[in-house]
């Protein structure tokens, strides 16, 4: 069993970043290579900005090389519940700028010729107990008439047509959602923003930031960088001012892949082969590859990622595979690891600036096609459109209690699986 992510161990890894010091002036500095930074550096660059993407590591991987593969529309949240709390017009706008991610990735692998297997799946939310699916069909009607007239009811009668297991109630289905390897995607990017005229420097950790008389100093482990304007695009609760360390908080996402399964077992538990996630708030993700694998991915445990914790973890995710599809019998498993997403309270994404310095973070581990999407929405932004951004002007009050290591999550994982037992 490989503890690396599957994406990346078969996908060719981005050769184009820049050998020598990290030095000089640009207009726009982007700190993290993940997908919102090499989506942001390629549309700067394309508008005729010079940009430079500083990368602790290697482009895309952290959260955007260790997630599903899910390229999914629609919120974290019933519908229902947003209108509740933001009001119909934002519900609705917000809902919508998730229809648009999908739309923004499979229009950039298009333009710029990305081999990652981009499929228009669907996705199905599957009820794992009776009154889960009478709460979706409860707000059923909104969502359709408001936001998604594509969705539609699958009653647990027909979901074996979906799904071919006995542990779901029924699901919604939306047709909009998408799959791909996020592995070569992500490359394919990083590619694409270099021909584009963006400079990315691997292995080059930002120590410090300051502002300073028009712009800002940046210094990394490899040089010292002057720009005008900087983007944070990373993981913000480990890196940068206070005000994004208490606002996000750190959670392990943990995933496994199964050896091949042929195409009779892959048809006898997801004949459709869409995306699919679970309602439970410690729920499961899972999809199939284009080399016939189930990906099988979920919270597991309320632990940060380490090689010890990726291994429980992982037992904990085949336990679950096993418990869903028992006809699987004993499936190998050839990959398992853990990455690290960044959350916000309400699992809603902000995107906009403080003190100078412009962001966008907390995908709340919905983040493949909004990081995408937000990268090009944030260079607009930069760019002097604020409109662009669809998650200007909302609140962000700071998590109570939270001032940078996440102390609480033992009892929030408590919280959670005492709520998944009783709601």
């Amino acid at each position: 069993m490989k503890p690396v992510p599957y994406w990346l161990d078969t996908a060719t890894p981005f050769s184009g970043a820049e050998l020598g010091p990290v030095e000089g002036s640009v207009d726009v500095a982007v700190i993290g290579g993940g997908l919102t930074g090499l989506s942001a550096a390629r549309a700067l660059a394309r508008g005729g900005a010079s940009v430079a993407v500083l990368e602790k590591g290697k482009v895309v991987g952290e959260a955007s090389g260790r997630n599903g593969g899910h390229v999914n529309n629609g919120t974290a949240h019933n519908f229902a519940a947003l209108v509740e709390s933001l009001g119909l017009d934002r519900a609705r706008a917000i809902y919508h700028a998730f229809d648009e991610a999908v739309d923004t990735m499979e229009r950039i692998a298009s333009e710029e010729g990305i081999a990652c297997d981009f499929r228009r799946s669907g996705k199905i939310k599957l009820a794992a107990k009776p009154e889960h699916y009478e709460k979706i069909a409860r707000g059923f009607e909104l969502l359709q008439r408001e936001a998604d007239p594509e969705a539609r009811l699958v009653p647990r009668e027909a979901l074996r047509q979906e799904v071919g297991s006995n542990a779901f109630f029924g699901g919604i289905l939306h047709p909009r959602s998408a799959q791909m390897h996020v592995g070569r995607f992500g490359a394919g990017l990083a590619e694409a923003a270099t021909r584009r005229g963006a400079h990315i420097f691997e292995d080059a950790p930002v120590t410090t930031m300051r502002r300073e008389a028009g712009g800002h100093r940046i210094v990394t482990a490899r040089g010292t960088l002057r720009a005008k304007q900087v983007l944070l695009a990373t993981g913000a609760s480990k890196l940068g001012p206070m005000y994004f360390r208490r606002r996000l908080v750190p959670l392990g996402s943990y995933v496994i892949v199964t050896e091949p399964l042929g195409p009779d077992r892959i048809a006898a538990i997801m004949p459709t082969q869409r995306t699919a996630t679970t309602t439970r708030i410690i729920g499961n993700y899972f999809r199939t590859t284009p080399d016939g694998r189930l990906v099988w991915g979920g919270r597991a445990r309320f632990a940060l990622p380490s090689q010890a914790s990726d291994a429980k973890s992982g037992r904990v995710l085949e336990a679950q595979l096993r418990e869903t599809f028992p006809q699987l019998g004993p499936v190998r498993v050839d990959y398992c690891w853990g990455g690290t997403i960044d959350a916000t309270q309400d699992r809603l994404p902000r995107a906009g600036e403080q003190d100078g310095i412009f962001y966008a973070t907390g995908y709340s581990g919905h983040g493949v096609q909004m990081s995408v999407h937000m990268g090009e929405a944030m260079a607009a932004v930069m760019g002097g459109r604020p409109e662009a951004n669809p998650f200007r002007d909302l609140q962000w009050h700071p998590v109570p209690g939270h001032f940078g290591p996440p102390w609480f999550m033992p009892f929030v994982g408590l919280y959670y699986r005492v709520m998944d037992r009783i709601s």
